[in-house]
């Protein structure tokens, strides 16, 4: 399984698409529903981030000429959040 934090928006969209999938099924077992769970969230919180740097960055692209120097770390992913 491919660390989250390596996927792109749209394979973390994917991902958690097809386990949401999965979920309402109701086919695994509660162990395997708990890591199937646990992955989701990590998906969503990825692709939130995601739309979130993106967001921020299409707002300073159209409203400002210079981005600060901590702000164009943080819209190239490198905030320091491992989570």
């Amino acid at each position: 399984m491919r660390p989250v934090d390596q996927m792109s928006y749209e394979e973390a969209l994917k991902e958690l698409q097809d386990v949401v999938e999965t979920l309402e099924r109701g086919d695994p077992s509660l162990e395997e529903a708990m890591q199937l769970f646990e992955r989701g969230r990590e998906l969503l919180h990825h692709c939130t981030r995601l739309l979130t740097q993106a967001r921020l960055k299409l707002r300073l692209l159209t409203e400002v000429e210079e981005v600060p120097e901590d702000l164009q770390a943080f819209l190239q992913g490198e905030d320091g959040d491992d989570a």
